[in-house]
């Protein structure tokens, strides 16, 4: 019988990361193992799977089944496990949101399809059409994955706005519109339809001031590494502690030089460097068209782990 955990989207969601071999095939015991680690987290309310910071744009069908199977062998026992739906077409995306109830997710994170970035903003019935052709393949829950505007795959307010209230299983969005005013509005406006829509940030480079805006939690792939910190962060800002909070923050600032300084299309790759920097990863390797960081950059990320005060003991602990 295939587990499914009841998920309402809120609160603490690392997106973890897929450990490959130097073969680059799918490195399964570095996969539970990191798992493992994510789950022992206090405080976290999910695991995302299958989404930007797993590679999933190399992955197949086959091989996000088969990472859905060892997550929920893992961890889908305590926690629900939140499933990326990456397809350009929608209904590749509707067959991926069958496989993945079927294979145990709680929910799915819908990204949009690349085609939208030719002028789809243009046309807000593509974007209602693809996520109506996804709901009507699952009863999950779903979470729209808002990207910036100037990508042209973001979806502008009164789009969004729209589809959420043409698709009630939408509880949540991703954001990562990159833009402090629009995130602002986003809260304030989904907030206020018939049937509200949580706001979860994905603004790991800014995130004590998206906390402040209001958001109802996060879902990132810093998650994969500073979990616990995004943990002690939310709480005291949920608890009203802003010098606590501060200090989390002042904590966190070295993970965002790591991770997110240009190239942006790396940062994945460098929390897996960051990963094996403290003892929790195998070597970090990726598949193409990414590749290797160079070994200036790995030091970097070393040095900065420990400006952040991470270490082989701490990561994952409990912040004091």
């Amino acid at each position: 019988m295939t587990i499914r955990m009841p998920f309402e989207p809120r609160g603490v969601i690392p997106a973890c990361l897929l450990p490959f071999d130097a073969g680059l095939e799918i490195d399964e015991p570095a996969f539970r193992g990191h798992l493992q680690d994510l789950a022992a987290i206090e405080g976290i309310s999910a695991i995302t799977v299958n989404a930007h910071s797993m590679e999933v744009h190399a992955l197949t069908a086959d091989e996000q089944a088969r990472c859905m199977d060892i997550a929920l062998d893992e961890v889908g026992d305590r926690l629900p496990l939140v499933h990326g739906i990456y397809a350009d077409g929608s209904l590749t995306g509707a067959r991926l949101a069958r496989q993945a109830r079927d294979g145990g997710a709680s929910c799915l994170l819908i990204f949009p399809p690349n085609s939208m970035a030719m002028g789809g903003q243009l046309r807000p019935d593509m974007a209602v059409r693809h996520f109506e052709t996804i709901a009507e393949a699952t009863d999950l829950p779903l979470i729209l994955f808002q990207y910036p505007l100037s990508s042209g795959l973001g979806y502008p307010v009164d789009t969004l706005l729209e589809v959420c209230r043409r698709v009630p299983q939408i509880r949540a969005i991703k954001d990562w519109c990159n833009d402090p005013l629009q995130h602002e509005r986003h809260i304030r406006e989904l907030r206020s339809l018939d049937t509200p829509v949580r706001v979860l940030s994905t603004h790991s480079a800014w995130l004590l001031s998206s906390l402040v805006q209001g958001c109802d939690g996060l879902l990132s792939g810093a998650g994969s590494v500073i979990a616990n910190l995004q943990v002690a962060l939310f709480r005291a800002f949920r608890d009203g502690d802003l010098e606590e909070a501060r200090r989390i923050n002042d904590r966190i600032h070295p993970t965002v030089r790591a991770f997110y300084d240009p190239p942006f299309l790396d940062m994945h790759n460098r929390m897996k460097e960051a990963l094996h920097h403290l003892g929790r990863l195998p070597p970090a390797h990726v598949r193409p068209p990414l590749v290797k960081l160079p070994p200036a950059e790995i030091a970097r990320i070393g040095a900065l782990m420990g400006e952040a005060g991470l270490n082989a003991e701490t990561v994952y602990r409990k912040v004091a």
